[in-house]
């Protein structure tokens, strides 16, 4: 089912705002997650971590990117807490999960995980909430949880949607990250920011993203990366209603995302972190897609 395909732009609120909030969240992602920390086991036998707060319906699961953890939804889990169930889990191999059992760092995988929590807890109607990776991995989940989940928002997720990158692409930008995987970590993660972006806040990211397990982030970003060329026909299978939110960092191709199903919803100035960078913003944005969803 798609949504009316439409796309709405959203003002910039002001920079001393932006800031505060900004160095609350990193704050809380540098003193790591919370205590109240739970698991589950994933199909092969990985721990997954996962934090649970508020109730009400629907429940809604938050997945962070690509070599993040959940602690990057530190603004919104409280506040969505405050009308629904939220849960935020931890990927195979980021933040508090394990990584012992396990070869393959794919979105397969990662769905896997995800739809994993969802079964084990019995969740249903379900919104899956994905940033950038996280959103090919909440695609992936919604395949194996057919009849639960109602819907999809990504956050920055992808601007264009057709073909997808080739894998001679995929194959020179991993072996880029390779060559030298901090540095080249590092100066990628920068790049999705924009000039106005808090410094400590950048920083922060950068240093975090960068320390991850290269054998899983490289991994990781392939399999996200190739899961572009199967994006279309994941939706075309899934039937679902799907909002993206996207900041103006670069243009995002609307038609092509309208004529897949997707409604977009543009968020002028900000970078990639979109829930990071101004959450009293995004969580407005993401409270209304939450509220077509559940129409």
């Amino acid at each position: 089912m798609a949504l009316v395909t439409r796309t709405h732009v959203i003002g910039v609120p002001s920079a001393i705002a932006i800031v505060a909030v900004c160095i609350a969240v990193i704050s809380a992602v540098a003193y790591g997650a919370p205590a109240d920390t739970r698991y589950v086991s994933a199909v092969d036998g990985v721990r997954i971590a996962y934090e649970e707060q508020g109730g009400g319906s629907p429940v809604l699961v938050f997945v962070h990117g690509w070599s993040c953890n959940r602690g990057y939804w530190v603004a919104q889990i409280p506040e969505f807490a405050k009308r629904f169930r939220v849960i935020a889990l931890d990927l195979g191999g980021h933040g508090e999960s394990g990584h012992d059992g396990r070869q393959d760092w794919t979105i397969a995988s990662f769905g896997s995980d995800v739809a994993s929590l969802v079964r084990k807890l019995r969740l249903r109607r379900v919104i899956l909430i994905g940033h950038s990776m996280g959103g090919d991995v909440i695609t992936e989940a919604a395949r194996h949880l057919k009849g639960r989940v109602i819907g999809l928002v990504w956050l920055d997720t992808y601007k264009q949607l057709g073909p997808g990158r080739s894998p001679e692409a995929v194959d020179e930008f991993v072996a880029h990250l390779r060559g030298n995987f901090v540095e080249s970590t590092q100066s990628v993660v920068r790049s999705l920011f924009i000039p106005t972006s808090d410094p400590a806040l950048v920083d922060r990211v950068a240093a975090d993203m960068s320390s991850a397990p290269p054998q899983i982030a490289l991994s990781a970003i392939h399999s996200s990366f190739s899961y572009s060329r199967q994006i279309v026909a994941s939706l075309n299978e899934l039937k679902l209603p799907v909002i993206a939110i996207n900041p103006d960092n670069s243009p995002t191709d609307v038609a092509s995302m309208n004529r897949h199903g997707v409604e977009v919803v543009v968020m002028p100035g900000v970078g990639h972190f979109v829930m990071m960078e101004d959450p009293p913003r995004l969580n407005a944005l993401l409270s209304a897609a939450i509220d077509r969803l559940n129409r």
